[in-house]
């Protein structure tokens, strides 16, 4: 039977944070991450990695994550800190990379400027621990959310370029939070993606002036969505987790206005197809407010309650 497009997959950004886990969403015989990612993929066809930016992924996970989801789940994994010129944890760096850099910069908590081989290697790791995925057709997007000092520039748009080459056979999902990619840069933003194929992330978030609002447009044939949910309070208030940051629970009301967003999501190209496919994740991760929003917004685009519709 030929498939109607674009193809809508809802889920959440991360399915183990702990307010999750102690809100409920889970019997309370899943009480393992097998038990847990299973009870998940019964209710989603995909989910947001997030741990992948705090730490390389290990092979083994992916592995384990492919095994532990029916076929046609979809895993889209946030890039590692490094990868999108954020500072990451010296102490949770590999080995490899730990064996790269000299003493002092070990003894640094954080490592923001790393040196050429450690960046080279670091998107080398990287792409390799997620074979296992590519191999069973469960790779999505890679999400590269660059930090909000990553402005539009040549420079910038360059580094862009060697991601895509450090990753050729992945879709890369590309989320700005600086304001200068939009506004009067936006047809040049659209325009660069574009060409590249690489995804437009699409937000919705609070409204505040240096809050980055793209355009609900598809840049590639694969569309990606994050709600992050509208808590302006806490949006720029230190958080002790991401989920505190994000504590928001969408109304119906305001679901059914994003679910009418993500339906008119075109094309920059008029003469473009448009997205084959369209991920919504919900990032709006405190308790189980992404769960229940996402289920309901599931069926507000009217896609299946199994994996892999």
């Amino acid at each position: 039977m030929t498939r109607a497009y674009p193809e809508y997959r809802v889920g959440t950004a991360s399915w183990t944070d702990p307010t999750l886990l102690a809100a409920g969403f889970y019997p309370r015989n899943a009480k393992t991450a097998e038990a847990r990612l299973r009870f998940y993929a019964d209710h989603f066809d995909t989910v947001e990695v997030d741990s992948t930016y705090y730490a390389l992924p290990a092979e083994r996970n992916a592995v384990l994550w492919a095994q532990r989801t029916p076929e046609g789940f979809q895993f889209n994994i946030k890039a590692f800190a490094l990868l999108t010129q954020h500072a990451a944890e010296t102490r949770a760096l590999p080995a490899p990379l730990k064996d790269l850099l000299s003493s002092d910069t070990l003894r640094q908590a954080r490592l923001s400027h790393p040196p050429e081989r450690v960046l080279e290697l670091s998107f080398e790791m990287f792409r390799g621990a997620l074979a296992p995925l590519r191999a069973a057709g469960k790779l999505g997007c890679i999400l590269f959310q660059f930090p909000p000092w990553f402005v539009a520039n040549a420079a910038h748009e360059a580094y862009i370029d060697l991601c895509r080459a450090r990753l050729p056979d992945d879709q890369l999902a590309i989320e700005f939070r600086h304001t200068s990619w939009f506004n009067a840069h936006t047809a040049r933003t659209l325009d660069f993606l574009t060409d590249r194929g690489l995804s437009l992330v699409c937000v919705d978030a609070p409204q505040a002036a240096s809050i980055v609002r793209p355009p609900f447009v598809a840049t590639a044939d694969i569309a990606y969505v994050r709600l992050h949910g509208r808590n302006r309070q806490t949006w720029f208030q230190r958080a002790e987790s991401a989920a505190q940051r994000f504590n928001y629970l969408y109304s119906d009301a305001e679901l059914r206005e994003c679910a009418a967003a993500v339906h008119a999501l075109r094309p920059v190209a008029q003469s473009a197809a448009g997205a084959r496919a369209v991920y919504v994740i919900f990032n709006n991760c405190y308790a189980d407010y992404g769960v229940r929003n996402a289920l309901i917004m599931k069926q507000l685009l009217g896609t299946s309650s199994a994996a892999g519709v």
